[in-house]
């Protein structure tokens, strides 16, 4: 059984580290991976027990998990990416617009995301599109869902007749 040799130097050798810098790396991504569990594990007992404590549908558990998980991606970007040993200005200048950014889309979706579920916003639909449909699935046997039955406001309901009869 042969090993492995090829032409480059050790990582060791080649970039210069030692094993007191590769323990120190080391002891620095073992400090970031604790921490993240521990984030990790706190928004799953929350999440677990957010019925429990009635924390359902309102505004904090939104904005905790959010958070939270804003925090463990900027974590990962600062520490695995090296952005972290970059200089304040250039981490808050790949940082700052993503934030941003990623919170804007958090927005859109917790305020639009909502808006199809009130009554009062749901699209009317054309009563010729509505008769065309109620007089298809009357000719195909199928049945009729309630949306098709009810009217839309303004239009009066037909009674179905045979065209050509």
């Amino acid at each position: 059984m042969s090993e492995f040799h090829d032409d480059y130097p050790s990582y060791e050798t080649m970039y210069q580290h030692d094993e007191a810098h590769g323990k120190q790396i080391r002891s620095k991504l073992w400090k970031v991976f604790w921490l993240l569990l521990a984030i990790t594990l706190l928004e799953l007992f929350v999440g677990f027990n957010a019925t429990k404590w009635g924390l359902l549908g309102g505004g904090f558990l939104k904005v905790f998990f959010i958070f939270f998980t804003l925090v463990k991606a900027g974590g990962i970007v600062l520490v695995f990416m090296h952005l972290i040993d970059e200089t304040k200005f250039f981490r808050y200048t790949i940082l700052m617009p993503y934030t941003i950014f990623i919170s804007y889309l958090i927005f859109i979706i917790l305020v639009e995301g909502t808006y199809c579920g009130y009554p009062e916003n749901k699209t009317k639909v054309d009563p010729i599109y509505k008769e065309q449909q109620r007089e298809l699935r009357e000719h195909h046997h199928q049945p009729m869902p309630a949306e098709l039955l009810e009217a839309n406001p303004g239009e009066t309901p037909k009674a179905t007749e045979k065209h050509g009869e």
